[in-house]
């Protein structure tokens, strides 16, 4: 499931190739469609010019001077501009051609996720609505605040959407490992310092994997870099990695680095 980083890709992608330019045509598969029919999409979007475009955890928000486009990329999402891939596939689900020239082509394979329009702020409300603050814009109190609010363990808080938005299995994991926090541990048996490092870690680790597309391959110290591999171990003590499912989701981490579930608190 692309998270928070792998947007940004795609934001700066669409900003690219689409920001200041006038739509000439669209052409929509109806089942990608999650709020609109694709003749409305087509009146709502041909003419209008793009600005640059925003983000808000793992949507893409695509302003116009009137409507508002919104993607989610699912599992399976992805954008392509069509100098860099001529001919189209089978699978692309949504086609924005410029006056300007160019096709920019939403792609998605499995069709999970999805693209909505938004005509005015009160319905670009309504569709983002359950989501919680984005997970880097996010300053440290408020994440603090309304990390106190919540109970259970912290892996699931992190990947709850309405808690902050835009991070994602592998991401939780690599967060907690980086801040020697064990996935399970009980929000409430934090310590200041230990909260503190969290928000810090947070921020970095969304920061730098917002630098590259490719960050998993690229950041060799990473948990994310040997996450999944067979005998794989810990970047930085080398003890193996364990894995156990948390919040219905695979998670790895270390055991030495990561020591303390709910089963060790008192």
């Amino acid at each position: 499931m692309p998270e928070l980083p792998d947007v940004e890709h795609f934001r700066q992608v669409f900003r690219l190739h689409a920001a200041g330019k006038a739509v000439a045509g669209l052409e929509a598969d109806p089942t990608i469609l999650r709020n609109v029919q694709a003749g409305a999409l087509a009146r709502a979007l041909i003419g209008q010019r793009f600005e640059d475009p925003g983000r808000h955890g793992k949507w893409l928000v695509c302003r116009t001077g009137g409507p508002t486009l919104l993607l989610h990329f699912g599992m399976t999402g992805d954008l392509i501009w069509s100098e860099d891939e001529p001919e189209r596939h089978r699978h692309d689900r949504l086609i924005l051609a410029f006056v300007e020239g160019g096709e920019l082509r939403y792609r998605n394979m499995r069709k999970l996720g999805g693209v909505w329009l938004a005509h005015d702020d009160v319905e670009l409300a309504a569709v983002l609505g359950s989501l919680g603050p984005d997970a880097l814009a996010i300053g440290r109190r408020d994440f603090l605040e309304r990390l106190s609010r919540r109970r259970g363990a912290l892996k699931a808080a992190l990947m709850d959407q309405s808690f902050v938005a835009g991070i994602g299995n592998i991401l939780a994991d690599e967060i907690l490992w980086q801040a020697r926090l064990h996935p399970r541990r009980a929000i409430q048996s934090l310590t200041p310092g230990e909260l503190a490092v969290l928000h810090r870690v947070v921020h970095r680790v969304l920061r730098q994997a917002s630098e590259g597309y490719d960050y998993v391959e690229r950041r060799r110290s990473w948990l994310s870099h040997v996450r999944g591999h067979p005998g794989a171990a810990c970047p930085r003590c080398r003890s193996p990695l364990s894995r156990t499912v948390t919040a219905g989701r695979t998670t790895y981490f270390c055991p030495v680095c990561q020591a303390g579930g709910f089963d060790a608190l008192p």
